[in-house]
């Protein structure tokens, strides 16, 4: 217990005076997760919805596809990108292993099929509703897209909250890919798992709290931005 109440104090103190360090890596980690959450919404939104949309011979088999790459093991997700950025691999010469670019990277391919698999079943609901509509108005498969994503932005939004969760917490594939270097490439996740090896309960736990009050304030954000335009549509 006692652990616990030195983490709280440590959290605290750290917040209320502004640690340097930890607004570097508070800042870091938001850098790399929203980054990569925009990224991999550009690419998950229209895929899942021309799923939703679209019919073809093999659907059912890519949609089952992207569901079970929802369970991308993270570690799996850092090795293989660490293997294509090493000096001996394909990309090896763009310098990007050990930045905050290739745990980017890392994070888009891990969220995008959770972001797309959410967004195909909202879709899919909502494209019922508007099937008989837009077929009518002869629309092309762009416009379709468009008009669905603009109409279930909210449902969406929903859909960027859980990658923003997975993202924000992720620690095996950034830490292989970005090697935790201090002042370079160390966010709350990693820093939590060195403090925690180093035997400093009380920082970790610290830095524990400030991930769970980021977590949470975007959460917050989110269902007041939703409210809004809820209430401002009425």
């Amino acid at each position: 217990m006692s652990d616990i109440f030195n983490g709280l104090a440590a959290a605290f103190w750290l917040i209320v005076t502004l640690d340097a360090n930890l607004v570097e890596i508070s800042l870091r980690s938001l850098q790399v997760t929203l980054s990569a959450l925009a990224i991999a919404c550009v690419f998950a939104f229209p895929l899942g919805t021309w799923l939703a949309v679209q019919r073809f011979r093999l659907r059912r088999t890519a949609i089952a596809t992207l569901n079970a790459l929802m369970g991308l093991p993270p570690v799996v997700v850092g090795l293989v990108v660490y293997i294509l950025l090493s000096r001996s691999g394909p990309f090896g010469v763009l310098g990007l292993l050990f930045t905050p670019t290739a745990m980017i990277i890392a994070q888009v391919i891990i969220i995008t099929p959770l972001v797309a698999s959410i967004t195909h079943q909202a879709m899919r609901d909502l494209w019922a509703e508007y099937h008989d509509l837009l077929i009518s108005l002869k629309t092309t498969k762009m416009q379709r897209i468009r008009t669905l994503i603009w109409d279930g932005r909210r449902t969406l939004l929903t859909a960027a909250l859980a990658g923003f969760g997975r993202a924000i917490g992720e620690v095996g594939a950034i830490m292989i890919v970005g090697g935790n270097i201090d002042h370079a490439t160390r966010v709350l996740t990693t820093a939590i798992a060195l403090e925690t090896g180093k035997g400093d309960f009380a920082l970790a736990l610290g830095l524990g709290f400030v991930l769970i009050a980021l977590a949470l304030a975007v959460s917050i954000v989110s269902h007041w931005l939703s409210q809004t335009e809820r209430e401002g549509r009425w």
